[in-house]
C-alpha cells in the first residue's frame, strides 16, 4: 500500500521558472526520505505548480515520514536563502480512480 498526496501550489507571479528550476532538488531530498514524485506539471495559463508525491503505508506512515523530512538538515539547506514563491498551497491525501 501507498499513500498519495496531491500538491497545489498557487505561485506568486513571475517565478514559475525559478520554482521549475529548483524543484528537482526537492525531489533528491524527499527519496532520501522513502518519497517518490509520482509527477509535476506546471500550468503556466494559471500559474499553478501541481504534483503528487507519495510513501509506502497508510496516511499516519506518510505523516510520520514527511515530519522526519520536514525537520531534516537536508530540506533545511535545500530551502536556506530561497525567497518566497508559493503564494498558496491546496494539499490533499488522494486515492485512484479505476
Amino acid at each position: 500500500m501507498k499513500t498519495v498526496q496531491l500538491r497545489r501550489y498557487e505561485l506568486l507571479d513571475g517565478v514559475m521558472d525559478e520554482f521549475v528550476a529548483w524543484f528537482p532538488g526537492i525531489v533528491e531530498v524527499r527519496r532520501q526520505y522513502g518519497f517518490t514524485v509520482e509527477f509535476a506539471y506546471a500550468d503556466r495559463a494559471a500559474n499553478q505548480f501541481v504534483w503528487a508525491v507519495s510513501h509506502d503505508g497508510d496516511e499516519a506512515a506518510f505523516k510520520a515520514a514527511e515530519a522526519v523530512y520536514s525537520d531534516s538538515p537536508e530540506r533545511a539547506a535545500r530551502f536556506a536563502g530561497q525567497p518566497q514563491r508559493v503564494d498558496a498551497m491546496h494539499l490533499a491525501f488522494v486515492d485512484p480512480v479505476g
